[in-house]
């Protein structure tokens, strides 16, 4: 580093020896490939297909318009997080800089709590794969442990692929991106066009309050309005994912903090898009607010039955390339902290395979939890589970902003690298405002205690493992590989 605090020009292998890592994971991500990560994992067509009900059941279609204010503040803590992923290209992400930048001790709890927001939501992307498209694409009459099975089946695909190589996880992904882009702009033209020139729309829709009119707390916290946030919240997540993945792009300075802010951006215009063109599409609204799957309901009535069947197809393939990503950014999470002994069983999980350059020990790790959360779990507890995960990404995001006013001062910067510059003050301060914001939406409705208690266990559990490293290998928590000047 410069006297300046400008980090000279070296390679991100370079940035990793002096790290105190030799570089054993293969870079073979380009940019479109790193971009396409994140945006596979927001998949904003899968979220609306997941979450528009709910809108529609506890605001109304009115509740479309906080898509919006979702969408600024999620590109606010994503500016934050490009800053980090300009400056530090180490798979970890969040636990690398807290670990680097504060301290170890902090940065585990990033890491603990970012692997169980992954490894709780690939079990939910892939369940929901099955139990809401193929099931329903094949004709098949729901049935939980018929979902479970086809759940694990798809998570073993995922993980061999996974494991195969990362090059085919982002040809994958890149697949997957460019039909879910086609898909929605498709959909909403045809749509359009049908409304347009058959007088099927109805532009009202979009301030109507639905069956949630005349709700007595329908203004308040925690009441129907605010809960109407979630669709945002939800989708509009795990963005920094590129970031997971640093140590195999092949230009992380640059790539990894564009893909972070263009994932965000393009998911937050094409998703309002899709939802507000499907929301003056509605023909009934207590039908739709009350059907199982309300995007295909609205599509098969304004479309035809095969549209809507066209539709499930895309949305499957694009849940199994988010659900892949999800699998292989938590597993270099595992990675990362085994390397560091800081997970259990870091013996065998920092391992990478020679041949293929990827973690195969860290990655099988992921079927194995998702099979023990499927078999361990019933219906109801494996949703309060993958509810209360949503709460993670918000805690995760806060704390990352609160990380980054802490050490700016003390950051290096890449010379050319993404910077906000005077701006990075009031961006941190306002997306530290806004994930409070989103944590009282998240956590105030009345029936989110089992979901909070949920996270609390998760935390107690760290705390548990991280007391037994303090009191038996305390060492690792004190000191950082490599340079503690790098950066």
């Amino acid at each position: 580093m410069t006297t300046e605090g400008v980090v000279q020009g070296q390679s991100a292998d370079d940035e990793s020896r002096e790290c105190g890592y030799t570089p054993e994971l293969k870079r073979s991500l380009g940019s479109f490939q790193v971009f396409a990560i994140s945006f596979a994992f927001i998949s904003v067509a899968v979220g609306v297909f997941a979450s528009y009900g709910a809108v529609l059941q506890s605001s109304g279609p009115v509740g479309i318009w906080l898509w919006l204010v979702a969408a600024a503040g999620q590109t606010l803590v994503a500016l934050v997080v490009a800053q980090f992923a300009a400056r530090i290209a180490l798979s970890g992400s969040s636990y690398q800089w807290a670990s680097r930048l504060a301290n170890p001790k902090v940065g585990w709890f990033f890491g603990w709590l970012t692997f169980w927001f992954l490894a709780i939501g690939v079990v939910a992307m892939d369940n929901a794969l099955a139990s809401q498209a193929l099931m329903p694409l094949l004709g098949m009459a729901p049935d939980e442990d018929v979902a479970r099975a086809i759940t694990l089946a798809v998570l073993a695909t995922q993980t061999v692929l996974v494991i195969a190589s990362t090059r085919l996880l982002g040809m994958v992904t890149s697949t997957a991106v460019a039909l879910e882009l086609t898909i929605v702009v498709v959909l909403v033209i045809a749509l359009g066009a049908v409304m347009m020139f058959g007088g099927s729309g109805t532009v009202d829709n979009v301030v109507s309050h639905g069956i949630a009119a005349g709700s007595p707390d329908y203004f308040a916290i925690g009441g129907g309005l605010m809960a109407g946030m979630v669709m945002g919240l939800v989708t509009l997540v795990g963005f920094d994912s590129a970031a997971n993945l640093a140590e195999e792009a092949k230009d992380p300075y640059r790539s990894v903090p564009r893909a972070i802010v263009t994932s965000v951006l393009a998911s937050a215009v094409l998703g309002f898009i899709f939802i507000f063109t499907l929301t003056v599409g509605i023909k009934s609204i207590p039908e739709v607010s009350n059907s199982e799957s309300p995007v295909a309901t609205i599509i098969r009535d304004q479309l035809g039955s095969l549209t809507e069947r066209i539709l499930l197809s895309g949305i499957a393939f694009a849940m199994f390339g988010a659900g892949m990503v999800m699998l292989a950014s938590c597993s270099r999470i595992v990675f990362a902290m085994a390397r560091d002994s800081r997970f259990p069983g870091y013996t065998l999980f920092r391992r990478v395979n020679p041949r293929t350059r990827t973690p195969i020990p860290a990655t099988v790790l992921m079927f194995v939890v998702g099979v023990a959360l499927m078999v361990a779990l019933p219906g109801q507890a494996l949703l309060q589970l993958i509810v209360g995960s949503t709460i993670l990404p918000a805690l995760i995001y806060g704390a990352i902003s609160v990380l980054y006013l802490s050490v700016r001062k003390r950051l290096g910067r890449r010379e050319g690298a993404f910077g906000l510059g005077r701006f990075e003050v009031p961006v941190a301060i306002a997306a530290i405002i806004w994930v409070v914001f989103s944590l009282v939406a998240l956590m105030s409705p009345s029936d989110s205690l089992v979901p909070d208690l949920i996270v609390l266990g998760v935390v107690a559990a760290g705390g548990l493992y991280f007391a037994k490293m303090l009191i038996f290998n305390r060492e690792v928590l004190e000191t950082e590989p490599g340079d503690p000047d790098a950066f």
